[in-house]
């Protein structure tokens, strides 16, 4: 029986190195066991085998996708992982597609652990909260996490990136990662106790999340990584003038029966989950999170957007900063309740130019909007809206899957699919980048009279289903 003992729960290279001379000698899953150093049976410091293993000679070769589940996979939290892990290597040395047998259990085991890793280091994103401790130039900012699984080093070069500018420590009971301006470092972990006091931005937070974070989201699942002080307030968007929350699908013309509507929007709500871990583009190994579309499943319109900015990113919702507060102004100026629109981008990840603190908007490219266009085919199958509203360049590209003008194609309807109609026209965010007032007020209510189109089709649709 051959022993491994690796020198920490995320120590991939010591497994890699120890998996490749085990394979090499021929050593069977069966004949091994794995732990780490401080974990488990007192064992020696080294490997040691009824028989020493002989130094590998040779090499094989194993699927690049392989190496990068498994580095991901590595950081999961199931004490099986190293044993698991080698049985797949064991395998594909003799079934190099082994990975495209999506219902083999080891393979599917495999991949779920990754997912939820992929989870953990997105829930760190979105749940840290900084507290700032000491003042001027010796303040520090500190937060505390608690992490499922083994993410901490992973996630650590997103929060130097998004917080380049102050010297920071994350702390968690398994290891601490901390930021001086200039690299991370990484520390043992410390207890709960250990969490500095201070709560000098307590009431900055409470804003903060109350506004820009997802209230609904956070309110429906309770994270501890918030402060339990921390209360947000959550209306209904659909409440009447006497406070009572109406069901808008009740208020639709041809309305599906609630199975139906219930069945349809279950369908949304599992492209959205799926969404969340989509790795189709490089976009989102910066971005906090995936941004999904957001409306009423039985939107009549549906707006399409380029992709979300630096607010929509940390909100998790689309059209929440400066343009999303423009078309509000110009849907209800055109007489359409931004309430009953579905609202989406056709790139869903933010792609930015880190600029110390400040994330500087870059036009996603071709490859970047392919990639993504399958979320809003999707959403588009799901939703069925009488009418497609493509906003700026990249939504039309998009929409149209090539290459669209919007001054060529904008003031007019054009025929899609099963009785789609779209519309082109320009993204609110054009709007905001006109240097001269005039000729913004000018674009601005050419912008409402596209949206005015729009609200015109929607009448004339609720008078022939009257």
């Amino acid at each position: 029986m051959h022993h491994i003992i690796l020198g920490s729960e995320t120590d991939f290279d010591g497994w890699r190195t120890a998996a490749r001379a085990l394979v090499l000698n021929d050593v069977t899953p069966d004949d091994v066991t794995w732990t780490v150093r401080g974990r488990g049976p007192d064992l020696p410091e080294t490997a040691t085998t009824e028989t020493p293993l002989e130094p590998p000679h040779g090499t094989f070769n194993v699927p690049a996708k392989f190496v990068e589940l498994a580095k991901t996979a590595i950081l999961h939290r199931d004490a099986e992982r190293f044993a698991l892990l080698y049985r797949l290597l064991w395998r594909l040395r003799r079934d190099h597609d082994l990975l495209d047998i999506a219902d083999d259990p080891e393979v599917a085991h495999i991949h779920a652990m990754a997912k939820a890793v992929h989870h953990e280091v997105q829930r760190m994103r979105t749940s840290i909260r900084f507290r700032e401790i000491g003042r001027e130039h010796n303040s520090h900012f500190v937060a505390w996490f608690e992490p499922q699984h083994h993410v901490v080093e992973l996630a650590a070069p997103f929060f130097a990136s998004r917080f380049a500018d102050m010297p920071w420590s994350i702390l968690t009971s398994d290891v601490c990662a901390h930021w001086n301006g200039h690299a991370v470092s990484i520390t043992p972990g410390v207890s709960e106790a250990g969490m500095p006091a201070g709560n000098r931005l307590e009431e900055i937070w409470q804003h903060y999340y109350a506004t820009i974070f997802n209230p609904a989201r956070l309110a429906a699942k309770k994270s501890r990584n918030l402060p339990e002080a921390l209360t947000i307030k959550v209306e209904s968007e659909s409440a009447d003038a006497s406070g009572s929350a109406t069901d808008y699908a009740e208020t639709e013309p041809h309305t599906p029966e609630p199975d139906m509507i219930r069945r349809a929007a279950d369908r949304l709500s599992a492209l959205r989950e799926e969404a969340a871990d989509c790795r189709a583009c490089h976009l989102y190994k910066q971005a906090t999170q995936t941004v999904f579309g957001e409306g009423p499943q039985s939107a009549q319109v549906m707006l399409v957007g380029e992709q979300p900015g630096d607010k929509e990113d940390l909100a998790g919702k689309p059209f929440v900063g400066p343009a999303g507060q423009m078309l509000d102004r110009a849907l209800d100026e055109a007489g359409i309740d931004r309430k009953k629109v579905y609202v989406t981008n056709a790139v869903k990840h933010f792609k930015f130019l880190a600029r110390g603190k400040i994330r500087l908007h870059q036009k996603p490219n071709t490859p970047e909007i392919k990639a993504c266009r399958r979320w809003y085919e999707r959403e588009l199958a799901s939703i069925k809206p009488d009418l497609v509203v493509a906003m700026g360049a990249t939504a039309a590209q998009c929409v149209f899957n090539k290459l669209t003008p919007i001054n060529k194609n904008r003031g007019r309807l054009i025929d899609l699919a099963d009785g789609v109609k779209a519309l082109v026209t320009v993204h609110p965010s054009y709007l905001l980048r006109l240097p001269d007032e005039d000729a913004k007020a000018r674009e601005y209510q050419r912008f409402v009279e596209d949206l005015k189109i729009a609200a015109e089709l929607l009448r004339k649709r609720a008078q022939a289903a009257a």
